[in-house]
């Protein structure tokens, strides 16, 4: 739309780097040693710009209003009812048919001892995508010398609204271009996770992990639980995993989930404060064209861990709620600590 793009890139004292661009507040690389100290990029992703607005596929992007699905695309706010963008089949997905994961943010630059952060800010208008309620958007992305990524959502409206703010970024921790991540190890801290039905929405109930291929309270390996998919029907429904996980009511940031490839030697473990973690396969990814280095992603290539309130909250009284009043600040932050 003949706005210039920036690319950042911050790199600690060990040489390990974050790079983002301004569309879309896009992770576009994640470098990080393995056992052996070698760099590598464990975030999927494209080489140009033009990839990023024809592809899609979410690949790193700060997505909202909403992020993931709300059911028929409805909406009420303060008893008003407001018509979604179905942009997934009958469904609305990830903000709608023009989301954040499309818009070009500003960025503003701050370097530290220890640490450098990329503050990027968006207005978004009263009623874009149909969402009420101008919002005034800060997400302060920070890496430090501790191979720590932190994400920091500072939001507020001037009217009512609904906002649910997450990545969308796909990591394997093997490298971008390794292949499937079904050898990945991955723990999610979670007692509950929320039951979808065959459109991959929550049917409004919490069920108990326990002796289910959903209890990775401890180091589970994925391929492990996605060999079950043709006999599970939670698995079934979403073609393997693609299930929000209910974490526990602790105040403040805490523990999420930790994924490990026992290959690179490579952990990542995932903090919070927010209620739940999306934890999504790869099941459908699937980029036709190469991708950065000239890779080619296509089923289980990477994974997601998506912090967020849990899908279709403003449908289900039952959910922690995602509405905030005029004036209301949401703040919310995730950490990405990588170590080996």
């Amino acid at each position: 739309a003949g706005k210039p793009v920036e690319r950042i890139t911050m790199t600690n004292r060990s040489g390990a780097s974050v790079s983002l661009i301004t569309y879309g507040g896009t992770l576009v690389s994640i470098r990080v040693p393995d056992r052996q100290g070698a760099l590598g990029d464990i975030c999927l992703g494209y080489d140009t710009l033009a990839d990023y607005e024809q592809n899609g596929g979410y690949l790193g992007a700060l997505v909202g209003r909403y992020a993931n699905r709300i059911a028929r695309g409805h909406l009420e706010v303060d008893g008003k009812t407001y018509q979604l963008a179905c942009n997934e089949g009958p469904n609305h997905l990830h903000g709608g048919t023009v989301g954040y994961d499309k818009k070009v943010w500003r960025a503003d630059c701050q370097e530290q001892e220890e640490s450098d952060s990329v503050a990027l800010t968006y207005t978004s208008p009263n009623l874009e995508e149909n969402f009420p309620g101008a919002l005034q958007i800060c997400a302060t992305y920070t890496w430090n010398d501790e191979n720590e990524l932190t994400l920091h959502y500072r939001a507020v409206s001037d009217a009512a609204t609904v906002i649910n703010l997450t990545n969308h970024a796909y990591f394997n921790l093997r490298g971008h271009a390794a292949g499937q991540i079904t050898g990945h190890q991955i723990a999610i801290l979670a007692d509950k996770f929320t039951p979808v039905d065959a459109q991959c929405l929550p049917t409004g109930q919490l069920w108990d992990v326990t002796d289910t291929p959903f209890d990775l309270r401890e180091l589970k390996t994925i391929g492990d639980g996605l060999a079950l998919t043709g006999s599970n029907e939670q698995l079934g429904f979403g073609q393997g995993y693609d299930h929000n996980f209910v974490l526990s009511k602790d105040e403040g940031v805490r523990k999420a989930c930790e994924l490990y490839d026992p290959a690179s030697g490579r952990i990542m473990e995932t903090f919070t404060d927010l209620p739940g973690i999306q934890f999504y396969a790869g099941n459908m990814l699937n980029v036709p064209t190469p991708a950065k280095d000239g890779a080619r992603y296509s089923q289980r290539c990477g994974l997601c861990l998506e912090t967020q309130f849990f899908p279709d909250s403003p449908n289900q009284p039952a959910f922690p709620t995602c509405v905030y009043a005029a004036g209301q600040v949401y703040d919310k932050t995730t950490v990405y600590k990588f170590s080996v």
